[in-house]
């Protein structure tokens, strides 16, 4: 069984959605009316996944995305009625793993989360560390350190760095690196992988200048 949190400030949508998870067996449902009630769950609390709207009072879903990913690499799933590409595209700068827009299906909603949990779950770990200059990357701990020193990365990030490494000297297109950390997500633009590079070679330090920009092409990692 999985458990989930929805930190939701619409009482009506807290409820029907709860409601509807009741009903289903294999995801456990936990409710917080704010960003504040969100944040005390998450830090008392375990979960495998956190569903997030935006526009909340007080603490809201950016700014509780941000801790969060300071904290843990669990899945973060925006709910929200935002559907500009500049909010979009800031909310996969901050780490989140998917957005799901208002109006919904709640059954979609129900589905589209169990397939992204056991994803997670199910997929097979590669056992092989993978070495380059002083970048090493464990798969198996899904951990990544720089000179011997452990660098946070979301799962997009730690998705795209880990294909790069896989692939040194090749040219890599922005298509190719969405579809190594995203899928086959059709929401999804090419802006966003120029983001999460940028983040990437701050995080990686004087080693994020491996990370090539080839113009008109995408990337290269040497």
């Amino acid at each position: 069984m999985y458990r989930v949190l929805l930190v939701e400030d619409d009482s009506q949508i807290r409820e029907v959605v709860g409601d509807y998870f009741k009903r289903r067996d294999k995801i456990t449902l936990d409710l917080a009316e704010d960003g504040n009630a969100g944040l005390s769950k998450v830090l008392n609390e375990n979960y495998d996944l956190i569903l997030l709207d935006i526009m909340m009072p007080g603490l809201d879903g950016f700014e509780l995305c941000k801790i969060i990913r300071k904290r843990s690499d669990i899945p973060v799933v925006f709910l929200t009625g935002k559907v500009r590409e500049e909010d979009i595209l800031y909310g996969y700068e901050l780490g989140a793993d998917d957005y799901i827009v208002k109006p919904f299906s709640i059954a979609v909603l129900y589905s589209k989360l169990l397939a992204l949990l056991e994803r997670a779950t199910t997929e097979p770990l590669p056992r092989k560390i993978i070495e380059s200059g002083q970048i090493v990357l464990d798969p198996v701990r899904f951990e990544v350190t720089v000179s011997g020193e452990v660098i946070d990365l979301p799962p997009k990030e730690y998705q795209i760095l880990k294909y790069m490494m896989e692939h040194p000297g090749v040219a890599i297109t922005r298509k190719v690196l969405l579809a190594a950390a995203w899928g086959d997500d059709p929401f999804i633009t090419e802006r966003v992988i120029d983001n999460r590079v940028k983040n990437l070679r701050k995080k990686l330090r004087k080693e994020g200048s491996r990370i090539k920009t080839l113009i008109g092409v995408g990337y290269r990692f040497d």
